[in-house]
């Protein structure tokens, strides 16, 4: 059974082991990189500070009593939007709803908050997250996503309407 915790500060080390997990697991799907928070970027005050955004809504997946997922959503200074952020499943329980629950989770929060529509950047290429999010009503926008830490590439912006 997939069971959806909200998170606070107090619970840094749980995001702090399932973000670890994701950057190294998919290092091309995320703006940040493993190094980054990783030595001296792996403090305390740090994973307290992401879990205290004014405004956002952080949640990890528990699946079967183990954290298996996270994703966060957080206010934008668009009126009306909110954003997807930090989404990530573990590998060995993809397909088992997890990603959908989350999405939905955060869907929710962003309605209650009085966004009508949802946004979110995926990586292009990153197929099985496009595969979610198109599953999840997102469809591409022509909007250009920042840039990714090689350089080069930008990421894909894609929106949902709230209903």
């Amino acid at each position: 059974m997939i069971e959806i915790r909200v998170l606070t500060p107090d619970d840094w080390t749980s995001w702090r082991d399932l973000r670890l997990a994701a950057l190294a697991d998919a290092p091309y799907a995320f703006g940040s990189r493993l190094a980054d928070w990783q030595g001296d970027g792996d403090r305390e005050e740090r994973w307290r500070s992401r879990l205290a955004i004014p405004g956002s809504h952080n949640l990890l997946a528990d699946l079967d009593g183990r954290p298996v997922g996270m994703v966060s959503g957080v206010p934008t200074p668009t009126a009306g939007t909110a954003e997807l952020i930090s989404m990530f499943v573990r590998p060995d329980v993809r397909g088992r709803g997890v990603g959908d629950t989350l999405v939905e989770a955060v869907a929710r929060w962003a309605r209650r908050s009085g966004a009508d529509r949802l946004r979110l950047a995926v990586v292009p290429g990153n197929k099985a997250a496009v595969r979610l999010y198109e599953r999840q009503g997102f469809v591409a926008t022509d909007e250009l996503g920042d840039l990714m830490p090689d350089g080069v590439h930008r990421e894909q912006i894609m929106v949902k309407q709230l209903v």
